[in-house]
């Protein structure tokens, strides 16, 4: 078998979806019910080329082991080589890897491995940007469930190349109690204590925890009772700060952390802490310089610019 050293962090898991099930839905996509008709048509079945991977941009790098399966499920005897690895920088005009084989192989496997390629090396890029510019801040650089419908193991797997930290992965692996559930089940207290119930009751013990979401800080003083008082929510390990970063185009970085500040003070070291919303790559690091324990970042996964990588073919 060959090495896939190229391959340098693993993909997440997901209890219903891999990876083989998003490559197979893109390019049964892609093909119809007729297939690559242009490739039929214009390149004989004999054809043998060789494909050059080039980088565009300057960025991280992201989703070779993507590429390495869609390559599998359309032809295995595509041969690849690649010139570099998952979470390398690159830079423009740098061979990122060569492909050997049939031309008509390569040209209907060439978009769907571009696409996730340049997809995965944008969420990379803009990750490790996050990730740099908190160099020796504990804090640590969340994404969130804003991805894009389908793709989300591959988008959070992007996350984890740009060095960035997962958080759940979806509705099922973790509780996060935010506003509309606060507001629909009446109450902060309410909600936390439903959702304990439910742990008990469903016998998921260590495996869920409770994160709730506060806005302000009558909000967190009230999770701080909750967490103060004895047995009342063990599973509670986590309080999202939402928005209390305000925007201040006259403070550092574009925000005035100061509630912020005094809502990580007031929770101190009974639960883990999440800051979000107004997190740029400008305002990342006076919002992370607050202890918060983690920041997540919507726009890593929503508003992704891709990475120009191309794929130029010579035939043989």
């Amino acid at each position: 078998m060959a090495s896939k050293s190229h391959v340098t962090v693993p993909c997440p898991s997901h209890p219903t979806v891999n990876v083989a099930k998003i490559i197979k839905a893109a390019l049964e996509e892609d093909a119809g019910d007729l297939g690559d008709v242009t490739t039929l048509a214009t390149i004989p079945e004999s054809t043998q080329a060789v494909a050059t991977f080039t980088a565009k941009n300057d960025g991280v790098l992201a989703g070779l082991g993507v590429a390495d399966d869609v390559l599998a499920a359309v032809d295995p005897s595509v041969q690849v080589e690649w010139r570099a690895r998952d979470g390398d920088r690159v830079v423009p005009g740098q061979t990122l890897g060569v492909l050997r084989g049939s031309a008509r192989s390569i040209l209907v496997a060439e978009r769907v491995m571009l696409n996730f390629m340049q997809r995965m090396s944008g969420i990379a890029t803009a990750t490790a940007a996050m990730v740099s510019a908190l160099d020796g801040l504990p804090t640590k650089v969340l994404e969130t469930r804003k991805t894009a419908p389908g793709l989300r193991l591959l988008d959070k797997w992007a996350v984890l190349i740009g060095g960035g930290t997962n958080h759940r992965m979806g509705l099922y692996d973790m509780m996060m109690i935010k506003d509309n559930h606060i507001a629909a089940a009446g109450g902060i207290r309410a909600a936390v204590q439903r959702a304990e119930d439910y742990i008990r009751d469903q016998g998921l013990g260590s495996s869920m925890s409770i994160e709730v979401e506060t806005s302000d800080l009558a909000e967190v003083d009230e999770v701080v009772e909750i967490l103060r008082a004895t047995r009342a929510a063990p599973h509670l390990r986590r309080v999202m700060l939402d928005n209390m970063a305000r925007r201040d185009p006259n403070m550092e970085g574009g925000v005035d952390v100061t509630l912020l500040a005094e809502a990580v003070g007031r929770i101190g070291d009974l639960a883990e802490t999440e800051a979000s919303g107004n997190v740029t790559l400008s305002s990342i690091r006076t919002i992370a310089a607050t202890g918060v324990t983690y920041v997540s970042v919507g726009a890593l996964t929503h508003s992704v610019t891709a990475l120009d990588i191309s794929l130029n073919i010579e035939t043989k």
